[in-house]
């Protein structure tokens, strides 16, 4: 498959930008109007016109200052997030980095304050005219005007760039959760038991000479068997009943290949409520494929396995128990599975069914029993066309 990595979901983000506009974003000019905007906003709300704010900047002397807070502000936010963000914070110098974050802002806004004088030398007036103050009052404007707009500009920055930075992560770490999961479906399918394989074909023949009509129904369900395990269950969630189908044909074909006269069966499995419920793929058959593996053999004690499927409305409530040889407890691969184990289905239904499960293992004496409650999912049913011209009416 395919690896997916940071280019490529880039590349995905960048197919939703019109082309005729993506020079703009190639070189992020998109940041130059952002500034201005940002900074008339604040403008605004310091003298309380919008009117006389545009003014000011386009019409006036104070466009001189108004450059000094864009032009540097920028520097200083960029500063912060291109190189002391990477060089010092994500590589874990805290110290280091909020002792250099504390220096950009201050000069900063240190050197912000010389737009003031700037603009009162280019001007017709004198400082004190223009703004109301004496020309020595320097740290008048650094703690009231420029250090606030500084800080304001910089956790500004700060915050837009780590939200950014959270929700690529979040992409990342959900494409790489789907991908894992497409994997280890396609990697469940092409672990068709080869010893299962074997048995069942094996004493499908020797029916054929026995009883030639249960072989031939026996080979109808394993045919069923192999289709859905290779074409039938491509998604994330099918439809249940396709589900329910395979446990069954799974069941029946492992049931031909058992001894009788050894082990004894117990099947209950109740139909849905609902025909609409979906369901993960193989979430349920590494059970009952570990159950008729690990299922005791032995003459002279009881061999059995009783599996029960019940539903109440959207919640699935599956039991699966089977005894056990004495020696099996002492075993340390017993608690292995068949195919991908059931390490790995935990891990799938915590993928597929976040806070929307619960499995319950227990091993003990001569019984291994499993207990999984999942929550199921509605699936979408396409309307049909007469309900869809009634819509439309």
């Amino acid at each position: 498959m395919k690896r997916t990595d940071t280019g490529d979901l880039q590349n995905i983000n960048n197919l939703s930008i019109d082309p005729k506009y993506n020079w703009l974003f190639r070189y992020k000019l998109y940041h130059l109007p952002f500034w201005f905007l940002y900074h008339y906003l604040w403008w605004t709300l310091t003298i309380g016109s919008p009117s006389q704010a545009m003014h000011n900047i386009f019409h006036s002397v104070y466009s001189i200052k108004y450059c000094f807070y864009v032009v540097f502000q920028a520097i200083g936010v960029y500063f912060n997030l291109y190189y002391l963000i990477p060089r010092f914070l994500e590589k874990g110098h805290y110290v280091r980095y909020l002792t250099f974050l504390l220096a950009t802002v201050l000069l900063t806004a240190g050197l912000i304050v010389p737009g003031y004088y700037v603009s009162a030398w280019i001007s017709d007036l004198t400082f004190a005219e223009l703004y109301k103050r004496d020309p020595q009052k320097f740290t008048y404007f650094f703690q009231v005007n420029t250090l606030p707009s500084t800080m304001a500009s910089i956790t500004l920055g700060m915050s837009v760039k780590l939200a950014k930075n959270w929700i690529q992560a979040r992409r990342r770490e959900q494409a790489l959760e789907k991908e894992k999961l497409e994997t280890e479906l396609k990697f469940l399918k092409s672990q068709i038991n080869p010893h299962f394989l074997f048995n069942t074909i094996n004493s499908i023949f020797v029916l054929i000479h026995k009883n030639p009509q249960m072989a031939s129904e026996s080979l109808a369900k394993f045919s069923d068997l192999l289709r859905y395990q290779l074409y039938e269950c491509n998604e994330h969630e099918i439809p249940l009943d396709q589900e329910l189908n395979y446990l069954g044909n799974f069941i029946e074909l492992q049931e031909l290949r058992q001894d009788h006269n050894y082990i004894e069966l117990s099947v209950a499995m109740e139909e849905p409520e609902s025909p609409n419920l979906s369901i993960a793929p193989f979430v349920l058959i590494p059970f009952i494929e570990n159950a008729f593996k690990h299922v005791s053999q032995e003459k002279g004690m009881a061999n059995w396995i009783r599996i029960k499927l019940q539903f109440d409305n959207d919640q699935l409530q599956f039991t699966i128990s089977n005894s056990v040889a004495a020696q099996s407890t002492v075993s340390p691969e017993f608690m292995k599975a068949n195919g991908i184990g059931l390490k790995n289905v935990k891990r799938r239904l915590d993928l597929m069914y976040p806070g929307e499960h619960e499995l319950v293992i227990q091993h003990g004496g001569d019984k291994f029993n499993v207990h999984l409650r999942i929550r199921l999912h509605e699936r979408e049913v396409p309307e049909s066309a007469m309900s869809m011209l009634i819509k439309s009416m």
